[in-house]
This record gives C-alpha cells, sequence and structure tokens, in this order.
C-alpha cells in the first residue's frame, strides 16, 4: 500500500511538472510587436501588429485585440494594421492569440497613442462684463440652470488669515452676487464640483469618497452616494446623458447619473504629455472645457479621445481682482447659452468676469 501511494505520489509530480513545462514552452514561443518598433503612436499613424515566430511554429491563425477588443484576425502568420484615429488617447495593451499547431499561445505588447495636435490652438477673448463674486466663496464648480447661476464651494481649509469657510452649494444672482439659496456642508466635508442634470444638482466632494444630489428648485437632499472607485472628486459636469468627473490627475471619467458607477473615462494629453490636474469641467458645444489647476488657464478637450484642441489663457484677469493673503487660483466655468458667452471666477475672488472667446 505504502509502495503504490509512493508511485502515485511520483506519477502526478510527474505530470505536474510536465503541464508547468508546457505552459512555461509556451512563453516566447511568439512575440508581439510593431513593424514600427515605437512606443508612441499618435491618432493620424496607424500600427502595424506583427509576430515573431521564434521556434518556427506552424501558425494557422491570429486573433489580435487592443485593449480586449478585436481588431483583427488572420490566417497564417499575416500582419494586422491597427487605426488608431477613434482610439482613446493613453496606453493601448495589445494582445494576440497565435494559433498553432492544435494549441494557442498568448502574446502581448504595450503602445501609447499620443495626440496629433501638437500645438494645442491658442484662443482670445473679450472681456464683456465684471460682476461682484462673494470674496469667501472657495469657488468649486459653476454653472447656469434657467438663467440662474448655481455655485458649489470648498472650505478653503488652506487659507490661514481668517477666509477659511463652510464647503456649500448656493444659487446666486449673478449680476449682483447676491445668494438666493444656500445649503451648507459640515466642516469635515470639502465640497466640489457641480453639475445640473434633470432638475437635480450632483455635488462632488474632495476625499470624503461622497458625492451629494439635490432638488435643483428647493435644495432639497435627495440622496447621497459613494463613490465607485478610491478617487478624489474634482470637477464635475454634463453632455445631458452622461456625467464626467476628473479627479486631478489626467483623467476624466464617465460617471452614469442613475446608477453613479464608473463606466469608462478618458486620458487628457496636449501632443505627448499627460496633463494632470484638470480640475472644473465645463460641456460646451459638444467639447469639455477645464480648469487646469494652478495654469490660470482653460483646456478645450475633446471628449472622445482626451486631446486637447486649443487653450485659453486668462492669467491678466487675475490681476483685476482685488489682491490679498487668500486668493488663491482661476477655478469655475459657466456657459450661458443664451449669450453664449463664459463666466469665470476663481477660489476666493472678489469678482466674476463674462468673456466671449473668439478664434
Amino acid at each position: 500500500m505504502k509502495n503504490y501511494n509512493l508511485f502515485s505520489f511520483i506519477l502526478l509530480a510527474i505530470l505536474f511538472a510536465s503541464c508547468e513545462d508546457s505552459k512555461k514552452d509556451k512563453s516566447g514561443l511568439f512575440l508581439l510587436n510593431t513593424t514600427q518598433s515605437k512606443a508612441q503612436f499618435s491618432t493620424d499613424e496607424k500600427a502595424t501588429l506583427t509576430i515573431s515566430n521564434t521556434k518556427n511554429k506552424t501558425i494557422d491563425s491570429i486573433v489580435y485585440f487592443a485593449n480586449d477588443k478585436k481588431v483583427g484576425t488572420v490566417t497564417g502568420a499575416k500582419n494586422v494594421e491597427f487605426t488608431l484615429t477613434d482610439e482613446k488617447l493613453g496606453y493601448q495593451n495589445l494582445k494576440a492569440l497565435v494559433y498553432y499547431e492544435n494549441d494557442y499561445a498568448e502574446a502581448t505588447h504595450r503602445i501609447e497613442l499620443i495626440s496629433a495636435i501638437k500645438e494645442p490652438k491658442l484662443l482670445k477673448y473679450t472681456l464683456v462684463n465684471t460682476y461682484p463674486h462673494d470674496i469667501k466663496a472657495y469657488t468649486q464648480g459653476l454653472e447656469f440652470h434657467r438663467d440662474t447661476l448655481y455655485e458649489g464651494t470648498g472650505n478653503g481649509a488652506g487659507n490661514t488669515t481668517g477666509l477659511k469657510g463652510i464647503s456649500s452649494l448656493r444659487k446666486t444672482n449673478y449680476k449682483t452676487g447676491e445668494v438666493y439659496k444656500k445649503v451648507e456642508h459640515p466642516q469635515e466635508i470639502f465640497g466640489e464640483g457641480i453639475t445640473i442634470l434633470n432638475n437635480k444638482v450632483y455635488q462632488l466632494t474632495w476625499q470624503n469618497l461622497i458625492g451629494f444630489i439635490y432638488d435643483a428648485d428647493t435644495f432639497k437632499e435627495i440622496k447621497r452616494f459613494n463613490y465607485s472607485k478610491r478617487i478624489q472628486g474634482w470637477g464635475l459636469c454634463n453632455d445631458g446623458k452622461m456625467l464626467y468627473q476628473s479627479d486631478g490627475t489626467e483623467k476624466i471619467y464617465f460617471l452614469n447619473p442613475e446608477s453613479l458607477q464608473i463606466e469608462g473615462n478618458i486620458n487628457v494629453y496636449s501632443g505627448a504629455n499627460k496633463i494632470k490636474s484638470v480640475n472644473e469641467l465645463e460641456w460646451i458645444d459638444g467639447k469639455i472645457y477645464g480648469n487646469i489647476y494652478q495654469k490660470d488657464a482653460i483646456a478645450i478637450i475633446n471628449p472622445k479621445n482626451g486631446a486637447i484642441e486649443s487653450v485659453i489663457y486668462l492669467g491678466d484677469l487675475k490681476k483685476l481682482v482685488s489682491q490679498h493673503p487668500d486668493i488663491d487660483v482661476l477655478n469655475g466655468i459657466a456657459y450661458n447659452p443664451k449669450t453664449k458667452t463664459l463666466f469665470v471666477t476663481g477660489k476666493n475672488w472678489d469678482k466674476m468676469f463674462e468673456i466671449r472667446v473668439e478664434e
């Protein structure tokens, strides 16, 4: 009985070892690359995917994938041209399933897709009007809804000279600065970006991992929701169907307004450079306008792939604001569709500016 058990153990060990050897034998059989052998491609290029057959196996067919989406099937060891025009910027995880001699093996590779727009266009603007703005408002989100300006503020936790406040959501008369209605959060809640969809105000928090939904008319809280991913809340906008959320990185997430689950994202690029610290967002005529934190500029972003197409530099507006120790960066973009003008302000600015953007 002991001998039988010993024999069984040895047999199992041999079988297990040969299975492991079989797996190891497959690694390196085929190598996936591009004929261009480049790490970066732009959206106006094609990447020719190719397989190196290191052991001269007889290949029956190959199925090529990019980010788990099939991009081509070929017989034999033929190449596939991967057209990059409609792909999102960022890393493309490539995979090939190679079928050979009644078996198959997997090969992987990665390339980075960068923007074909090497230098975004610099847009000009005209200053139309200047309005008063609450100097204690640490502006995080700004948006028009039925001719009324809504604003979300943080508590200015970094301020040191008395302007530290309470995070809030407010309706304002943009012409006078009067606050019609306001709801405030406890000090531990740091309010962030807002957007309004289907007469509901969505408001993010910075590091609390929760968001709030309010009735846009009454400010009655409808519900709170937990972030589906451990990210920070920065900016928020919507296209009439989907919410778009920034988190302080180069990413902008697509958020389902009903389930509040993340359903995708884009990576923001200018040429070959990832642009981090994307902050307050506004959806205007099919594009995402985003403040770039500490850059005094608004980037106009293609929501399909993440490419920055143009830039509005607003650094000179800060000179028109009362200077004080707690003045902070440009932040806040609201588009008035009736006047086709932008309203911009900053954290603890005592003025808000109406501008008209020009090519």
